[in-house]
């Protein structure tokens, strides 16, 4: 073997041992491991921590089966119609140096029977800073009282608005502006609500300041034997925004939780409208909870002012 050959071998064995080397020395990256959604029970049940944040999220809704029942006993005509309804929500908190931060979506669907309407629309969109509110949201005006009998709220209960609601000790102030029609007319309303054992209060006032009309609402609650027992009254100056038809009106409800799972609402309402015409109305709901997230809602209601019966059948899964 000649120096030149000695010369190439070495050459070659030393690369195959360099390259075995370089071989040795990559590694393959390990994955990273994976980050589990965590619960989050600052804010109540349901919430859990969007990964790489603070922020907490709730996602909710529910799906709705409805029949809805009609007797005109003046032309002796029964009607009939289902829709289903359903209605999906994104609630994201978090706590910050001016207060708690948060912002809520819902968007619900009505489908109705045979396929001939189909509405799709923006239920509820706002956001939160502590107190202060602003967006699109139902207003004091739609609270009412238990059951589906009396109509003391308004002829309308949600606007895009801003609001400041105080919460204390058994206290809650609030006031609020609404844009009652596009750039063209603003609302205000006020809130003043109070609870003390087992026995609640709330008031509402609003006004439109283009009509200038407005008027009041207040709802006394307290715990009577095995159920809520509920009175409130309205009292509306004109035509408004707010209301339309009322002048006044006194209604009264008792929810009696007759089990766990059943509860049974008795209603009724007397109503003077501004066109100098009255009328009155009863009926009763009945609420059942089938098991946890499963209910049915029964209601039958009368109308003597139009002499006529209607009624609803539903049934709804919440989540």
């Amino acid at each position: 073997m000649n120096i030149k050959s000695l010369l190439l071998g070495s050459a070659a064995a030393l690369a195959v041992v360099s390259g075995a080397h370089a071989a040795d020395a990559i590694v393959a990256a390990e994955p990273e491991p994976a980050e589990y959604v965590k619960v989050c029970d600052a804010f109540g049940t349901g919430y859990f921590y969007i990964p790489g944040s603070e922020t907490c999220l709730k996602i909710g809704g529910f799906a709705r089966y409805q029949v809805d029942l009609t007797y005109d006993s003046k032309a002796d005509d029964y009607g009939w119609n289902t829709k289903a309804v359903g209605y999906f929500s994104l609630d994201a908190k978090s706590s910050s140096e001016l207060g708690d931060v948060e912002g809520f979506i819902g968007v619900e669907g009505d489908i109705y029977g045979g396929g001939a309407k189909n509405d799709f629309y923006m239920g509820e969109a706002w956001l939160s800073v502590g107190g202060f509110k602003a967006g699109w949201f139902y207003s004091w005006l739609d609270a009412g009282l238990a059951g589906e009998t009396d109509s003391i709220g308004g002829s309308a209960t949600e606007f895009v608005s801003a609001s400041y609601t105080f919460k204390g000790e058994g206290v809650s102030a609030g006031v609020a502006i609404d844009e009652l029609v596009d750039g063209d007319t603003i609302g205000l309303q006020g809130m003043l609500s109070a609870s003390v054992g087992g026995v609640t209060a709330d008031l509402v006032g609003y006004y439109d300041t283009d009509a200038s009309e407005g008027g009041v609402r207040a709802i006394l609650g307290a715990e009577v034997g095995p159920g809520t027992f509920q009175l409130g009254a309205l009292y509306n100056s004109g035509v408004n925004t707010y209301n339309t038809t009322k002048e006044w009106a006194v209604a009264a409800a008792y929810a009696i939780k007759a089990t766990d799972t059943l509860t049974v609402t008795p209603g009724v309402q007397y109503t003077e409208n501004l066109d100098g015409s009255d009328a009155w109305n009863a009926g009763v709901t009945v609420d059942y909870t089938l098991t946890e997230g499963l209910t049915t809602k029964t209601s039958v209601q009368y109308d003597n002012g139009t002499d006529a019966v209607t009624g609803f059948f539903r049934i709804q899964r919440s989540f």
